[in-house]
């Protein structure tokens, strides 16, 4: 079968691989010149199933009121003339209740744990190399209430049998001695032992290659312009550099997704929520982190990956706009500063953008559409990394007919009609 994948991001590239691993004729097309520029260029590095959660919750709005109030906001919303942007805000908010973030936490779990273990696979197969680390996330809180609150995702960790410590005190600081000059600024923590980290864009880079060589076509530099159907099947995808057919199609542009499928009737509530990281090279090994440190109070994560510290927070609502924002890079500088003060250069920090692709309810869409031979692998947020190599497990045994490992229950865009 011939599969025609769109986009080379972590998302597309890692489900060429599995699809060409299935024998089956793949071509991806991307406008970047190469797979991994966009999204996947400069996360937070996190492969974090234990830490996977929708951003609605309860009580959230009223944070979110606090958040904008901080001089280094996590949240930060430019108001906009933008009716998507605000329909996702309402939908969100609607999820915003305890049965709706159980529900949409324990779906994100079920394919982010799947995904964990899909990599893990994947890492034996093949050898490929990341920087990764198999050492475990730290949530750490620097208030009482955020401790004592972590028992709703404990709750469902227990769940899903996903393992956990709740660390009081200093006790984190067996897993990160680092922080131990800076040990008065926190109450305790949750370690997420099973949780790694791992830098995206080399490992999409280098899967991309593995992929060329069982035969992916890779065409760089070409501009998606439609999609056209004929009853219930897509039938071409228009391109700058002529049409392309196939037997089965996969969207998979994130945030880009929706301008896309809306000509097809297809609505899917994604919207672009801004991110922002810096790359720090580390100046004393001894003083940077060992794995990954999620700050609570800021949202922000800082990632040790090999020898640069990656730096990743902040969630902007400012539609498709790709500017660096100054104020942004305070906030990741002030953050690695405050916890890590010694462990890199941020003189030196690389300073990067990208648009994560949100749902409302935090779950990624996947699989089948209205059209018989149209695929989503879309969505993923802040996750994509996490859930990339499950992703594309999933979506192969889909296009083979086969039933995916996992229940594929809340995951499809059926959910929201």
């Amino acid at each position: 079968m011939h599969v025609l994948v769109l986009g080379s991001g972590v998302i597309g590239t890692t489900m060429a691989y599995y699809l060409a691993r299935d024998g089956h004729e793949v071509t991806v097309v991307d406008r970047q010149p190469g797979p991994a520029l966009e999204t996947s260029y400069a996360n937070a590095g996190e492969v974090s199933p234990g830490y996977s959660a929708p951003w609605a919750g309860p009580g959230v709005p009223v944070k979110a009121i606090k958040w904008m109030l901080m001089h280094h906001s996590p949240l930060v919303i430019k108001p906009m003339l933008d009716p998507a942007m605000w329909r996702w805000g309402l939908a969100m908010l609607r999820n915003c209740t305890a049965a709706r973030y159980r529900r949409n936490k324990g779906r994100m779990v079920r394919l982010a744990e799947y995904s964990r273990d899909c990599l893990k696979q994947l890492r034996a197969d093949t050898g490929i190399e990341y920087d990764q680390r198999s050492q475990g996330t730290l949530q750490l809180f620097r208030t009482q209430k955020q401790l004592d609150s972590v028992g709703k995702d404990v709750d469902i960790l227990k769940a899903f049998d996903v393992p956990y410590q709740v660390l009081a005190g200093d006790a984190y600081l067996e897993y990160e001695p680092a922080l131990a000059q800076v040990k008065d600024k926190f109450v305790g923590a949750l370690r997420l032992p099973g949780d790694e980290t791992g830098d995206c864009f080399k490992f999409t880079q280098r899967l991309a290659v593995m992929a060329g060589e069982l035969g992916v076509d890779f065409r760089f530099g070409v501009n998606i312009q439609g999609v056209d159907s004929e009853g219930d099947r897509i039938t071409s995808v228009r391109t700058d550099a002529g049409v392309l057919t196939a037997d089965s199609i996969i969207l998979a542009l994130g945030s880009y997704s929706p301008q896309l499928l809306k000509p097809l009737g297809i609505d899917t509530p994604i919207y672009p929520v801004k991110g922002f990281s810096i790359t720090v090279p580390i100046s004393d090994a001894a003083m940077a982190p060992e794995s990954t440190i999620m700050d609570e109070t800021h949202k922000v994560a800082i990632t040790r990956l090999g020898d640069r510290i990656r730096v990743g927070g902040t969630a902007q609502l400012s539609g498709y706009d790709l500017r660096l924002d100054p104020a942004r890079r305070g906030t990741l500088e002030f953050v690695v500063g405050d916890l890590f003060p010694k462990g890199g250069d941020v003189a030196q920090a690389e300073f990067w953008t990208g648009l994560r692709p949100m749902t409302p309810d935090g779950t990624p869409i996947l699989g089948e559409t209205r059209y018989r031979n149209l695929y989503l692998s879309t969505g993923h947020g802040t996750l994509g990394w996490t859930m990339a190599a499950g992703t594309g497990r999933v979506m192969a045994d889909l296009i083979a007919g086969r039933s995916p490992e996992i229940s594929m229950e809340g995951l499809t865009v059926a959910r929201y009609h």
